[in-house]
């Protein structure tokens, strides 16, 4: 049985990772670290039974008094390169869900795991559909180069754009480059600045952010004649759980950074 920690444990994405959690036979909840609701039970913060297990507020102290296996994190992108450092420097292995990690931060992390003989999974989207709907952008790009992303999630999300709109994009321009083609020239000039929206690795990326949304995406080819639109839409939270639960089981299987849920399907 493999015995879990959750950093963040009372925010969105972290109390359904603490309920995945405690469904899960193979898997055993030792803690949840938060700023919020601290000495509080974690079951009755998020509306399930009595836990008996309370929300600390110091990470590294959890780690020392709950000695998990594996950390869970979906904090803030402020806060999870400090997050990863400590836990990395105390031999745990980690699945981050927390984006705004830079490639650099990636790249140093990966190190440090390496260096310490542990595991770091990082990944921008848990879904499986959305590693479903990058794969298929991959492979539509030779042969339809011109494309933007618009990528829509709720108000309250940190970051834009998405992580998961970021990967799209170099997935489609890693393609592009290697069927030597290209996108035609884009001879729009802007009257008012980032109206076209931001520019990730040559490719137009919109980001909408209303209430009401949960994580979705749109990927729109235009070709002669025809359009071609790849899209996901994660309508609840429960919809990352899967994946989640898959890189707690697997994060082990690797010494150093694995980036992306694909590396696990």
């Amino acid at each position: 049985m493999i015995s879990v920690l959750v950093n963040g444990a009372d925010g969105r994405m972290g109390s359904e990772v603490v309920k995945a959690v405690i469904a899960d036979p193979e898997l055993r909840l030792v803690g949840g670290v938060s700023l919020s609701h601290v000495g509080e039970d974690i079951g009755t913060v998020i509306g399930i039974p009595y836990t008996g297990l309370c929300i600390v507020d110091d990470l590294k102290k959890a780690l020392q008094l709950y000695q998990p296996q594996v950390v869970v994190d979906f904090t803030t992108p402020a806060a999870i390169y400090k997050n990863a450092e400590i836990c990395l420097q105390q031999g745990v292995n980690m699945v981050v869900g927390t984006t705004g990690l830079t490639a650099a931060q990636r790249e140093q992390l990966g190190k440090l795991a390496t260096a310490k003989e542990v595991s770091i999974f990082i990944a921008p989207n848990f879904s499986i559909g959305a590693v479903l709907m990058m794969r298929f952008a991959k492979e539509a790009a030779p042969y339809l180069p011109d494309v933007e992303i618009i990528e829509l999630h709720h108000n309250n999300k940190l970051d834009a754009p998405s992580g998961t709109s970021i990967m799209t994009a170099n997935y489609i321009a890693e393609a592009r480059q290697a069927a030597k083609v290209e996108a035609a020239v884009d001879r729009t000039q802007e009257s008012l600045a980032g109206a076209r929206g931001a520019t990730v690795a040559g490719i137009p990326v919109h980001s909408v952010r209303l209430p009401g949304y949960v994580a979705h995406q749109q990927v729109l080819f235009g070709g002669y004649g025809e359009l071609l639109t790849i899209r996901h839409d994660s309508l609840d939270r429960k919809s990352f759980m899967p994946g989640v639960i898959l890189a707690i089981k697997k994060v082990h299987t690797k010494i150093g950074l694995t980036f992306g849920l694909e590396h696990y399907l």
